[in-house]
């Protein structure tokens, strides 16, 4: 017998791997797909940012802007999906799929967000223009239905008045109180009271002008010896002074805590308006029943207060008591009609208001008129006893 080496058996092709050619088909795999990797990445975000300053197509509403795309996606045809291919993208595509997004590394860029491209190809793509996000914002402002907003009505910025609870609705002066109550020209009392029968004194009265005419004092200020440093109304009584409305007394003082009359406060409404007196001012005072009360030096303000409806006389609009104390309710009435008359409120209906003509009306012109009016029977018998 010969010796003969054994046959070698037969290799079979299910003969398993070893160990270390496993490891070296895992670690040839491993660098594959990292140079695919890193590849697609830097791919994908040179074109993303070019996608992000062409403002040409428009995005699909189906897919949501700001969704972070993973780095394994799906293959589809070109058929399958004609709308989210670009026109000039390879045949093969690389789509967002409608899956949520897959946790990648921080570290890489695999989670890029793409708020308006739609597809991502594959290979390089030519010169085209990709998916802008401005024109897909107003593609889907413009297809939503958005409500239509009209302007709301522009309201009133004077609030309403106040409801004092000592001036009925009766009161001769409520509609003048309520038009300054309202503006903050005149105001009450912590009670809601506003005591319409109540003085006012001159520093009260000069706080209200300033109210009313908010006029900047154009003349340096008086120093009076009897207003205190600070004295609650200094500024109003400079700016009324330096309006022309209110004058001092001699010696450099003031009076504040003096009560203004009547004729004193149509005196300064007219001083501070300008208004020029009429030419015969003693035929227009002759509508007041008591003109021989007004003061010599008033006469002429007091004639042109009259001819541009500055008086308001309660009870009876025929007795003007210039020498009597003003009350808050006439200031008040007076304030509103020399407001009307400088063009800041509309005028209203009131039969207290003293107008020149329709108020009064002279005897001595209707007798003049009546005897030149022929009378019945006169001439033909004055003919008859003539013959």
């Amino acid at each position: 017998m010969t010796n003969r080496p054994p046959s070698e058996p037969e290799s079979s092709q299910r003969t398993a791997l070893g160990f270390d050619e496993f490891i070296a088909i895992l670690i040839a795999f491993a660098t594959i797909g990292a140079i695919l990797f890193w590849s697609l990445s830097r791919r994908d975000s040179s074109w993303n940012l070019n996608g992000l300053l062409s403002p040409s197509s428009t995005p699909s509403p189906s897919i949501q802007p700001n969704q972070v795309l993973p780095f394994l996606t799906p293959k589809v045809e070109l058929n399958a999906a004609p709308n989210n291919v670009l026109p000039s993208s390879p045949p093969e595509a690389v789509v967002e799929p409608k899956t949520p997004a897959l946790p990648t590394n921080s570290a890489t860029s695999s989670g890029a967000v793409l708020p308006s491209a739609q597809v991502i190809p594959t290979q390089s793509p030519q010169p085209q223009s990709p998916v802008s996000s401005s024109a897909g914002l107003e593609s889907s402002i413009t297809s939503s239905a958005l409500p239509l907003v009209t302007p709301a009505k522009q309201k009133s910025i004077i609030p309403p008045p106040i409801a004092f609870n000592d001036v009925p609705n009766n009161f001769w002066g409520r509609r003048f109180i309520d038009v300054l109550s309202s503006r903050g020209i005149l105001m009450g009392f912590p009670d809601y009271s506003f005591r319409p029968n109540q003085p006012v004194n001159r520093a009260e009265f000069a706080a209200i002008l300033q109210k009313a005419f908010e006029q900047e004092p154009s003349k340096p200020a008086i120093a009076f010896q009897d207003i205190p440093a600070k004295f609650w109304a200094t500024s109003a009584i400079d700016q009324a002074i330096s309006a022309g409305f209110l004058k001092g007394y001699p010696k450099k003082t003031f009076n504040p805590q003096q009560n203004i009359t009547r004729v004193q406060v149509l005196v300064a409404l007219v001083s501070g308006l300008n208004l020029k007196a009429p030419t015969s001012p003693n035929q227009i005072l002759s509508v007041y029943k008591d003109a021989k009360d007004i003061p010599t030096y008033a006469t002429s303000k007091i004639a042109a207060a009259t001819a541009n409806g500055l008086v308001v006389n309660y009870p009876n609009p025929q007795i003007l008591a210039p020498n009597k104390v003003a009350t808050r309710a006439e200031v008040a009435a007076m304030i509103h009609q020399a407001l009307v008359k400088r063009g800041k409120l509309e005028g209203i209906s009131s039969p207290n208001i003293v107008r020149r003509r329709s108020s009064h009306f002279d005897p001595s012109l209707r007798d003049a008129a009546r005897s030149l009016l022929p009378r019945s029977g006169t001439t033909s018998s004055g003919q008859r006893k003539a013959q």
